[in-house]
């Protein structure tokens, strides 16, 4: 997971993969727009177990809720598909 993301919105060589990683590029690094879909997230969840899925997709959901009052143009939004 942490590979697919940093390699789609080009994190750089130095990302931690780790979720408080994740997060500091999430709300500081990557341009907006963002609209992240995680496809087969059931598959996802059953591979990675739901304890670390839900981990994740926490961190994720609060990315997109910090952008949530800005304009469009400037938004980080998320959904499973």
């Amino acid at each position: 997971m942490h590979r697919q993301l940093a390699t789609l919105l080009d994190f750089g060589p130095y990302y931690g993969k780790n979720l408080d990683a994740l997060w500091d590029r999430l709300t500081t690094d990557v341009p907006r727009p963002v609209h992240l879909v995680w496809t087969a997230a059931a598959a996802s969840r059953a591979a990675m177990g739901a304890f670390a899925f839900d981990r994740v997709d926490r961190v994720l959901r609060r990315v997109a809720d910090r952008d949530a009052d800005r304009e469009p143009a400037k938004r980080f939004t998320y959904e499973l598909g």
